[in-house]
C-alpha cells in the first residue's frame, strides 16, 4: 500500500475520533493537515533515499560493464595466446559479470518504477495540503462568523438585553414628555404676547379717541372765548 493510501486511513481516523469527541473544527483541521504535512515529509525523505539508491545501482551497473569489457579483454587475450583454459574461465566470469549486470538493470526499473509512484504521491499529497489549507480557511472564517451570530442571538436573547431596552423606552417617554412641556410652554408663552399686543391696540385706540375729543373740546372752547 502506498504512503498516499496509508495517510488517507490515518486521516480518516482522526477525522472519526475528532467528530466522536466533537472537538473544535479548526482543531480538526489543523490535526489533518499535521497529518499531511508529516506524510508529505515522509514521502519526501523516502524518494530521495529511493533516488540515491538509483544513483549507487547506476554506478554499480557503470562498474560491472567497465569489468565486463575487462573480462573480454582478457578472453581475448587468453585466445591469442593459445590458452583455451584461461580464456573460458574469462568468458564463465564475463558471463557472472553480464548475469549481474541484468540483475543490476531489472532492480533499476524496479526502483525507478516505484521512484515514479512516490513522486506522483508527494504531488498529489501536496495539492491536497494546498487545498486544505484553503478550505481550512473558508471554513474557520465562517466557523468565526456562526460563533459571533450565535454569542449575538444569545445576548439579544437574554433578560439584561430586554431590561436594557426598556429602560431605554422608559427614558425615551420621559424625554418625550419634557418636549411635550416645553412645547406647551411655548404655545402659552405665544397665545400671552398675542393677547397683550391685541389688548394693547385697543388702548392706544381708546386713547387716540379720546385725544381727539379733548382736541375738539379745546378747540370748541377757543372760539367761544374769542
Amino acid at each position: 500500500m502506498g504512503i498516499f493510501n496509508r495517510v488517507n486511513d490515518v486521516i480518516q481516523s482522526n477525522i472519526v475520533a475528532m467528530l466522536d469527541k466533537a472537538e473544535d473544527p479548526e482543531k480538526l483541521l489543523n490535526l489533518m493537515l499535521n497529518d499531511m504535512q508529516d506524510a508529505l515529509n515522509e514521502c519526501r525523505s523516502t524518494a530521495a533515499a529511493l533516488l540515491c539508491e538509483e544513483k549507487i545501482i547506476n554506478r554499480q551497473i557503470d562498474t560491472k560493464k567497465t569489468e565486463l569489457a575487462a573480462w573480454q579483454v582478457k578472453a581475448e587475450h587468453a585466445v591469442e595466446k593459445g590458452s583455451d583454459n584461461l580464456a573460458k574461465s574469462a568468458l564463465l566470469e564475463k558471463q557472472r559479470v553480464s548475469e549481474s549486470i541484468v540483475n543490476k538493470q531489472t532492480q533499476l526499473e524496479t526502483l525507478q518504477e516505484s521512484i515514479a509512484k512516490i513522486k506522483v504521491d508527494c504531488e498529489r499529497l501536496q495539492q491536497k495540503i494546498v487545498e486544505a489549507k484553503t478550505k481550512q480557511a473558508q471554513l474557520v472564517k465562517r466557523h468565526d462568523v456562526a460563533a459571533a451570530r450565535k454569542k449575538i442571538s444569545t445576548t439579544l436573547q437574554s433578560d439584561k438585553v430586554a431590561n436594557a431596552l426598556s429602560r431605554f423606552e422608559q427614558v425615551e417617554q420621559r424625554v418625550e414628555s419634557i418636549e411635550a412641556q416645553i412645547e406647551a410652554y411655548e404655545l402659552t408663552d405665544s397665545a400671552n404676547t398675542t393677547a397683550a399686543q391685541i389688548e394693547a391696540l385697543v388702548k392706544n385706540e381708546k386713547i387716540d379717541a379720546e385725544l381727539a375729543q379733548l382736541k375738539t373740546i379745546l378747540k370748541t372752547d377757543l372760539k367761544q372765548t374769542a
